[in-house]
């Protein structure tokens, strides 16, 4: 699918008509070296590497954005490197979803943004998760003032100082209840969140809404929904170069296969008679011995089983 044919039939993007395919293919120009951590990706995007969820992050001279802020001491980093803003205050904070390797940095960008968005379920989900914490982190905590259900936008800048607008889209459950997937538009730069751990063992919160046959559908429509041609963003990725925190269409739909593979193999355990004790024991998924983070795959095996037999949620 090409950009052109995205924009006429995304419902996300109908009400906003057809752009040119110059503005959409045009590149950052800017060849200065980044700071420590910092990665151009394209145009004016690009992305922040400390700890946790990656951070996306946008700035021109018109426009400044934020996706994720991973914990406070990356962050406080990510916000001193931020190139061309100076003093100015940051337009946005976007945060995929509730996890806290994505949202604990919230605190210290607050001061500095106009507004933090966020699906609807995430401040309900952030605020369980810092009450479970232990010790209770809920003093913490900094949520989101702006939700949605299904679809926000802003357009930033202007034509002349690198004008770009962000869409956000909530698909349903799957990693979580509150994922979005984020899009800069002119940059054609695509940021998943978690709904992508790049060839590693996910982490999948029941507890928090997940759902692993919505996330295996989501991941589908997301190949088709965004441009083939898009630079995708993940928020973890595995150590093995070729499978970073960036990546192409592939990737979303090799963390689909994961996930099929996953309740493949726990129905085909189930049908065998095999209890739940039995089912998490495995230590490597056939088919996927070579993804990393093996110790998650026996808390997998267990949503994996607990979905499928429709378990209450913990």
């Amino acid at each position: 699918m090409n950009r052109r044919h995205f924009l006429r039939t995304s419902a996300l993007f109908a009400s906003l008509g057809l752009l040119s395919r110059g503005g959409l293919f045009s590149r950052s120009t800017s060849t200065k070296s980044m700071p420590d951590g910092f990665v151009h990706l394209r145009r004016n995007v690009g992305i922040f590497n400390g700890r946790g969820g990656t951070i996306g992050w946008l700035a021109s001279p018109g426009a400044l954005a934020i996706v994720d802020t991973q914990f406070p001491e990356t962050t406080a980093k990510c916000l001193a490197g931020i190139p061309q803003r100076g003093d100015r205050q940051i337009d946005v904070l976007i945060n995929t979803h509730h996890h806290g390797d994505h949202t604990s940095g919230n605190p210290v960008f607050r001061p500095v943004v106009k507004k933090i968005v966020a699906h609807k379920n995430v401040p309900g989900l952030q605020r369980a998760a810092a009450a479970r914490a232990k010790p209770p982190a809920t003093d913490r905590q900094v949520y989101a003032d702006t939700t949605f259900t299904e679809t926000w936008s802003l357009a930033l800048g202007g034509s002349r100082d690198g004008a770009e607008t962000i869409h956000a889209r909530h698909f349903g459950p799957a990693h979580t209840s509150g994922d979005i997937i984020v899009l800069f538009e002119k940059a054609n730069i695509v940021h998943m969140g978690d709904l992508v751990f790049n060839r590693l063992h996910p982490v999948i919160d029941r507890a928090g809404g997940a759902s692993i046959a919505g996330w295996i559908t989501i991941l589908e429509t997301a190949a088709k929904t965004y441009p083939s041609d898009a630079i995708y963003v993940f928020g973890h990725g595995s150590a093995a170069p070729r499978f970073g925190v960036t990546g192409r269409r592939d990737d979303l739909l090799a963390m689909r296969d994961y996930l099929t593979g996953l309740l493949d193999h726990t129905r085909r355990q189930i049908a065998a008679g095999r209890s739940r004790d039995e089912i998490i024991t495995l230590d490597k998924l056939p088919g996927f011995g070579d993804y990393q983070q093996a110790r998650r795959l026996s808390s997998n095996l267990g949503v994996a089983h607990d979905e499928i037999m429709n378990a209450p949620r913990a």
